[in-house]
């Protein structure tokens, strides 16, 4: 792997899922009951400004709001809008301005990011128990977190001049967050140290590192870097706040561009720059020849490359784990001139890193959702077992289908933009994570629980409504009885039963009796039917109708059961 990379600039993905419960239940101050969930994030993270957990914070400064306030020609919001849909910039994109095309009314996501010093210089560095390691500069640090919940953290990293092998060695090894197992540290497979160190005026010192030399579960969570966990300051990982939404690495979504000087010829058409392709793109690390069987790899790079400018060298590539932008050198791509910023690279830092972090939303998202699903069809499946549902848990299913129809209908969006290159680009990731297939899954199940749930009800309806017919055939009769007697009926009738003389009175008794169970027996099984079904008449008459949000209910994570 003798290739050398003029550039190598790699975004790092965390995508997480906040427990908004616990969070309200923790910061009640911030969301008042009347405050939605998106209005208080700003005053959240402003919240923490002075936490003395995080050494970043202390050192590099809080999460500062990067919303898009320009929209002139030059501007980059201008320059990333415009080749969405108008429906898509006003989801997708945050703005402070009513002509950045909200309308007045803010998208339901935030920007958020933490400016490196100008007189300082951000690192970040690994190393593994075979003495291999790695020193690449943080020129970007994001954060983006959305109106349900769900936050992805984006570490920006770039090298230049470097071989490809420590590329390679770059992007595995970096995007680890938690070891697998103990043996991945002592077999070299995972870092034994990471850290984010600062450098001023020539002197570099730890902000935070991760040794992981006691790694515990944090209870079904886990045990993240603090490189992580550090950076995520304001909501508490120990409090289980949030979890990973993936496994122990973040999404690779990286750049790279070979020195053009020292490729043999025919490089471009040869073997050896796809066995390349292959290493970058499945985040391998650098060998020789394809690391998983040849005919097998090529079959699946053949569907997972995009290959329209492969006669220039330039590919796209996309697994469930990492998205590749590979070129050769650095040149004039038609009309679009060097000296204006190398096209591709542009390309890749802003509407393609755009298209890739709503992909990644979607990814998370959904397995969200398929969590969710679990746990609320697990709070059901318990009251089944006494007959009833919860009415705290028929919210739970509702609040869960009302989120997902507004997934569905706000946030997903089949085409995102309006040019053919980036509408395949954005398929081929949203083939690769799946995300049609798991919409189709989880859209089946929520309604398969939703219909479990009407047919429950229309149960729960027709037994009330028997009830209600054999009461009102009760009451019925007896107010027939009552009233026949209440008739003012003469002669024999009134002096046999009102006016009785001493032969009458057996008749006179027997028929006061008769009245009497049939009026006072009728009320009495009347209230005793409702007694016996008093939850289902307090639920019909409960004023309060919905739950306060985060309020009346604790988190299903957690495995608590909601508040009654």
């Amino acid at each position: 792997m003798a290739a050398r990379l003029l550039h190598l600039h790699t975004y790092f993905l965390f995508p997480f899922s906040i427990d908004k419960e616990t969070v309200l239940e923790e910061h009640g101050k911030v969301w008042p009951p009347s405050r939605r969930w998106i209005d208080g994030l700003d005053d959240w993270l402003a919240w923490h400004k002075d936490d003395p957990r995080s050494n970043s914070l202390r050192a590099l400064g809080r999460w500062k709001r990067a919303a898009y306030s320009r929209f002139d020609a030059d501007s980059p919001a201008y320059q990333d809008m415009v080749f969405f849909h108008p429906v898509v910039r006003r989801v997708f994109f945050d703005t402070t301005d009513e002509s950045g095309g909200a309308g007045g009314h803010e998208a339901l996501l935030r920007c958020y990011e933490i400016p490196i010093p100008q007189d300082a210089r951000l690192w970040l560095e690994a190393s593994d128990l075979k003495g291999r390691g790695a020193k690449v500069e943080v020129t970007d640090l994001r954060l983006f977190l959305f109106a349900n919940g769900m936050g992805i953290l984006s570490i920006g990293v770039e090298a230049f001049n470097l071989t490809a092998a420590q590329g390679l060695w770059i992007n595995e090894t970096l995007r680890k967050v938690y070891p697998s197992s103990a043996r991945q540290v002592r077999e070299g497979r995972f870092p034994n140290r990471i850290a984010l160190t600062l450098e001023r005026a020539g002197a570099a010192a730890p902000l935070v590192e991760e040794a992981f030399e006691r790694a515990e579960m944090t209870g079904m969570l886990p045990p993240l870097s603090r490189t992580i966990t550090d950076l995520l300051y304001f909501t508490d990982y120990s409090r289980q706040e949030y979890e990973p939404v993936l496994d122990e690495r973040m999404i690779v979504y990286t750049y790279f561009g070979l020195d053009p000087t020292g490729l043999p010829e025919g490089f471009l058409q040869s073997e050896d720059y796809q066995v390349l392709l292959s290493r970058f793109l499945y985040v391998d690390r650098a060998a020789e020849g394809y690391r998983y069987e040849p005919e097998f790899t090529r079959q699946q790079m053949e569907r997972q490359l995009y290959r329209r400018w492969a006669h220039q060298g330039t590919y796209y590539g996309f697994t469930s784990y990492s998205n590749i932008t590979a070129t050769v050198g650095a040149f004039d791509c038609d009309e679009h001139q060097l000296h204006e910023g190398f096209l591709i690279h542009r390309m890749f830092s802003t509407r393609y890193y755009l298209m890739a972090l709503v992909a990644l939303f979607y990814r998370a998202a959904l397995l969200d959702f398929s969590e969710r699903t679990a746990m609320v069809s697990k709070q059901l499946y318990l009251d089944q077992e006494d007959n009833r549902f919860a009415l705290e848990n028929i919210r739970l299913a509702s609040d869960l289908r009302g989120d997902f129809l507004h997934f569905s209908n706000y946030w997903y969006f089949y085409e995102l933009a309006n040019k053919d290159e980036e509408n395949e680009h954005f398929a081929m990731q949203c083939r690769e994570y799946r995300i049609q297939s798991m919409k189709g899954e989880i859209e089946e199940e929520i309604e398969k629980l939703n219909a479990s749930l009407h047919n429950f009800y229309q149960f729960r309806n027709t037994e009330a409504v028997n009830r209600l017919t054999v009461l009102s055939l009760l009451l019925g009769a007896g107010a027939v009885v009552t009233g026949f007697f209440g008739m003012n009926f003469g002669r024999d009738f009134a002096r046999f039963f009102f006016e009785p003389d001493k032969s009458a009175l057996p008749a006179h008794y027997a028929a006061l009796i008769f009245v009497v169970l049939m009026a006072f027996g009728t009320i009495g099984f009347g209230l005793f039917v409702v007694a016996r079904n008093w939850s289902d008449y307090w639920e019909t008459l409960a004023t309060q109708r919905t739950a306060s949000r985060g309020k009346e209910s604790a988190s299903l994570r957690k495995g608590l059961p909601p508040r009654r």
